[in-house]
This record gives C-alpha cells, structure tokens and sequence, in this order.
C-alpha cells in the first residue's frame, strides 16, 4: 500500500467541509490502468470513494467520543468494479438487462441525439412525441427503424424540445463548447461540486454510531440508490420507498438493495401517507433523487422537512439541478453525458458519439452523496440544526471536464480484473454474484449485512 496526494480527493473533501488535513493519511493501492478514458474518470472515481471512506471513519471516530481516526485504504481494483457493478451482476449466472433498444444515439438532420427509455413509460412517451406506432415487442426493430427514421427528419435541439414537452427524454449530443454556452451548461459551471448547508435550528442527535441511523431513501436507477447502499453497508438502517406506480426493475435493485430493505407506498393513499408520516417522525437522514420540486405537494421539500423533522439531515440528488432553464427536467447519467460534451470528448475514430467507461456521473455522485450525509451527520452530533446537501450529476461532470483534475499514472503492474473484487451469496432473489463494497478503513466493514430482496416487498417499518 503505497501513500500519495491526489488533487482530486482534496477538491472533493474542501467541498464537503472536512478538516483539510484529514487527507493526507489516505492509502491508495490497485491496478494501474483501469476506467480508461480520456477523461480523468479514475481519479474522479477514486476521490469520490476515497471521501466517502474518510467522511465515514470521521463519523465512527466522533461517535467513539474522539481520538485517532481510522486508516483509510483507496484500491482502484475495488473502485473500477464498483463502478461497474450493475455490468457485474449476475443472478443463477444471468447477466443483468442492460440499456433498452430505445436508449441510444440516433442520428439527427444535423447532429445526433441521445434517448432514454428505459422504463415503459418513457418509452412511450418518445414514441408518442415522434408520432411513431408501437406494435409491440413483436415488432422492436420495425419500431426502431421508425423511430430512426422520424430523428434523422428533425434538428437535434427541435427533437429534444418536442420530447421533453410530451414527458420523454432525449437530449441533443453537444460539444463542450456547445455546452458552456448553454444556459444550463454556464449555471451548472457556476456552481461548486457539491453544497451542504444548515438551513434552520434543531436538536443535536447524539447518535451512538451510523448503526444508529435511520436513513428514508427516495431514490431510484444508481447515483441515489448507490448512497443508500454506501449508508447501508456501513450499518445505517435503511429503507427504500418507492411508489407502486413507479415500479422499478427487479434487475437494478438487485445490484444496489444490498443492505436495505424496499416497501412500495403511494402517497397519495391516505392511509399510506399515514405511514410514511410515522417513517419520517423516527428518520435522521432522507434521500430524495426525483427531479426537483417533485415531491413538494407531499411537503417534502427541505424547508417542509425542516419544520415537521427538526435535526434532519436532507440528501437532493438531481440530474441537471435546481436552477436554470432545465431546473425541473428529468435526466439521467447517459443524457447528462451526451448533453455537456463527454459524448464528443469521448467519441470514437468514426466521430460517433461515445460514453464513459462506466456510469460514472451516477456512481461518483452516490458517493460524494454518501459522504456528504456522514459529514452533516457529524456536523449535527456538535451543533444540532437541520442540514441540505445538494449535488447534481451535472455539477459532477463539470468537475471532471473542467481541468482542475490531475491525471495519476500511478499504480501497481497487475493487470486488472474484475474477480478480485468480486463475490457471491444467496439471496432471495437466488445466486448472486456482486461488486465488493470499495469504501474501507480499518475496523470499517468488508461486506453487507444482508442481500437484496425482492423489490417494494418488505414491511414499512425501521428495523
């Protein structure tokens, strides 16, 4: 295990708050060469746990009633996998679904354009704001050839405003430069990585240790879902709410249910209302990922929280964040990358639009998600008060495509693969093989308590 500065865990530990000086005693260690790009995506991943790891050693050692914190150990192997761990899923030895035939690049009258619909109901409403038949599963590539046919007739811009206005998702592929000059693009550059405030009074929680946290997460697909399963693994009781309107796929709660539990509750029920009422009134920490504002007609905005839960530490996670012209849009990992130029950075020698070389906006934001709730969570035990952490996929990519991330040739000569940081369990949703947590520190855990469920089927109650 070797010892070295990396600018980029300083930059994210500034803006979480943290003691500057905590950084230093971070060991990082693994393979030489992993999440290749040509962005700095492996120093971006790395700081991002390794925050996560010292956020969470801070915390044990405050609840401990003080002394020297814990090692904290970074290996890339580790973090590469994680990065990757809904590509390494397998259940009985299925690999997990993976993007929807409507979710790609599609060719534009002057560009391209990239969609997501990976949930039916996105996918219908691309298909309806297109004017494009569905004959259903018995015609999927006849339904791609229209869809195909009707972008290639329409300017990438035109196509991304007329499916956004019938509820889809689809997002013009821009340039950097293209990007910045966007007015979302120049907010989101404007804005830090990551902010938590106190936002009003409230009592001290003199917690006894995170086991003693209780944790509402309402998010969904993988950055959100990533912090509660971060939350988790470190002993946080945590339970998922979803709608039954909403379901999601069992696939994608397989790979990040570790730890939790799920219960399905529609808060527009009265009587399910009532139960998420009495959830909230024993919470320390909720997780909100819908875009922003969605949830404020069930008063769960921050200043609503604050006055019905004093002492509560918020997570908002969004995609574009709560500002700008995009403010209120939904968005996801794929969009965000194809919007703000790391499509084109990223761009293979036939010029198509390329990716990253894992979800990495959504994975690297769970973390500092994470970490950024065990710091106000620390912040709390001392001086009370309720606390908002705000982050947003956008503000993660413009941290990595803004320069300020030195590339680390670093590394030890293993050849990385994934194996060694992989494992396998039963569950109830049978064999799973799974990506090995990559936060850890000395005395920290190695593993999860418990497997992943079956999603939304668990009892609406804390443990």
């Amino acid at each position: 295990m070797i010892k070295r500065a990396t600018d980029a865990t300083d930059q994210a530990w500034a803006a979480l708050g943290g003691d500057p000086a905590l950084t230093a005693g971070i060991a990082y260690d693994g393979p030489a060469g992993t999440l290749p790009a040509a962005l700095p995506v492996r120093e971006l991943a790395r700081a991002t746990v390794a925050v996560c790891a010292l956020a969470a050693a801070e915390l044990r050692t405050a609840c401990a009633g003080g002394g020297r914190l814990p090692a904290v150990r970074v290996d890339d192997g580790a973090v590469a996998t994680a990065f990757t761990s809904e590509r390494q899923l397998r259940r009985d030895g299925r690999a997990a679904s993976a993007f929807a035939p409507l979710s790609r690049f599609w060719r534009s009258a002057d560009g391209w354009v990239r969609t997501h619909a990976n949930y039916p109901h996105h996918r219908a409403r691309l298909l309806a704001a297109l004017d494009v038949p569905d004959a259903g599963a018995s015609d999927t590539s006849g339904v791609e050839a229209r869809v195909a046919a009707a972008l290639a007739e329409l300017p990438s811009e035109r196509a991304e405003e007329e499916i956004f206005a019938a509820g889809g998702l689809a997002v013009a592929v821009r340039t950097p430069r293209e990007w910045a000059a966007h007015p979302q693009g120049a907010a989101a550059a404007r804005r830090p990585l990551l902010s938590v405030e106190r936002i009003a009074d409230g009592p001290v929680r003199a917690l006894s240790g995170i086991e003693a946290l209780r944790v509402l997460d309402l998010t969904r697909v993988i950055a959100g879902p990533v912090a509660g399963r971060t939350l988790a693994l470190l002993g946080a009781d945590v339970l998922r709410v979803d709608s039954p309107r909403l379901p999601e796929s069992q696939d994608a709660h397989a790979d990040t249910g570790f730890g939790k539990r799920s219960t399905a509750l529609d808060l527009a029920r009265t009587a399910d209302r009532a139960t998420f009422e009495a959830l909230l009134a024993d919470a320390d920490v909720v997780l909100s990922g819908y875009r922003p504002g969605a949830l404020d007609r069930y008063g769960l905005s921050p200043q609503a929280l604050a006055e019905r839960r004093p002492g509560l530490v918020i997570g908002q996670l969004s995609a574009w964040g709560a500002y700008g012209p995009w403010g209120g849009r939904r968005g996801f990992d794929s969009l965000v990358q194809a919007a703000c130029g790391i499509a084109v950075t990223e761009a293979g020698p036939d010029g198509r639009p390329g990716a990253l070389p894992a979800q990495a906006l959504d994975h690297g934001t769970g973390y500092l998600l994470a970490a950024a709730v065990l710091r106000a969570v620390t912040e709390q035990r001392t001086a009370g008060g309720t606390h908002v952490a705000r982050l947003a996929l956008a503000q993660t990519a413009a941290w990595l495509t803004g320069g300020t991330i030195t590339r680390d040739g670093g590394g030890d000569t293993r050849p990385y693969a994934a194996g060694e940081w992989l494992s396998e369990r039963d569950s109830p949703l049978g064999r799973l093989r799974y990506a090995l947590p990559p936060v850890a520190f000395d005395g920290g855990p190695r593993d999860w308590a418990r497997p992943p469920g079956p999603w939304g089927t668990d009892t609406p109650r804390w443990s």
